[in-house]
């Protein structure tokens, strides 16, 4: 295991990467090249050491999810995981291994398609005040972490830095237009409601996930990450209980120590202390262990 994470990537044959809070984008030409940091964030600050290997968790599980949903979910990847890189990509091999993704280049929808299947975070915030989740209206008497009686399809818009904000169908359809909504809106609940049920066999329960979706000559696409604990709320089904908030495989160990701190949330945000960084790479490690079979 690598004792200093990833945190950025240099390839000066190729034009400067967009840069996102995880991930870096290099253009090949006629195609993009993913690649997905070590970094982590936390209340939309990212932090100035990162979890090892965390990168390579999201690619392989997305890989992971892409190998299994791609006969009738059409996706953005063009090369399976472990396929050798492009000669100009050689030199850099060993830092691209395991956390990169040459991908079609799609033009992202303007929002990110969002699916939850249990009552938390923001939308039990809203339900407890409305009684609604993005207006959508919910049975009385929920809990906090209750199951809904069914999924639902909560879109909202993107942001490069701050929250995204959850918008309703209707606005939705009037960004991305009412055909695409509809059919990302099928597409999303499609995909997740098959997800769930994976994962509950491999004692995950997914409480809710995000998907992105671009436009291509060849379609509409699946694109970005997939049902990660970056883009998931992924909870251990054996220790599952509604009426409070869960454990979760993803960066609580993060969040719960900055809360410790005075910091105040704004750059530049502290570094984390050993034990957090690893305790935060264990649940990642688990949580692909668990869902794929496979040992990292």
């Amino acid at each position: 295991m690598p004792d200093e994470p990833l945190l950025t990537l240099s390839i000066p044959e190729l034009p400067p990467p967009r840069r996102g809070k995880v991930r870096e984008v290099f253009d090949l030409g006629d195609r993009l090249l993913f690649v997905a940091s070590d970094r982590i964030s936390a209340f939309d600050c990212v932090m100035p050491n990162g979890i090892p290997r965390k990168g390579e968790i999201l690619t392989r599980l997305s890989h992971h999810w892409f190998d299994l949903t791609g006969s009738w979910l059409p996706n953005h990847r063009l090369d399976a995981e472990g396929a050798s890189l492009p000669a100009v990509l050689q030199p850099y091999a060993a830092q691209l291994q395991g956390r990169s993704m040459i991908v079609k280049k799609a033009k992202p929808l303007a929002i990110e398609c969002v699916v939850r299947g249990y009552l938390a975070g923001s939308g039990w915030k809203e339900y407890r005040n409305s009684g609604t989740v993005c207006g959508i209206p919910l049975p009385a008497g929920l809990q906090e972490s209750s199951e809904l009686p069914e999924p639902i399809f909560t879109p909202a818009t993107k942001a490069e830095t701050g929250h995204d904000e959850n918008i309703s169908f209707d606005q939705a359809a009037d960004i991305v237009g009412r055909d695409i909504a509809m059919q990302v809106r099928d597409l999303s609940l499609k995909l997740y409601s098959f997800a769930r049920e994976y994962a509950r066999q491999r004692g995950i329960l997914i409480a809710d996930t995000k998907f992105e979706f671009g436009l291509h000559e060849d379609g509409l696409l699946l694109i970005d990450e997939v049902l990660t604990p970056d883009s998931s709320r992924f909870w251990p089904a054996d220790l599952y209980e509604s009426g409070r908030s869960q454990a979760s495989y993803d960066k609580q160990f993060v969040r719960d120590y900055l809360e410790t701190l005075t910091w105040d949330k704004t750059p530049p945000a502290p570094a984390l202390p050993e034990d957090v960084v690893m305790k935060t790479q264990a649940k990642y490690i688990e949580a692909y262990e668990r869902l794929t079979g496979r040992h990292l």
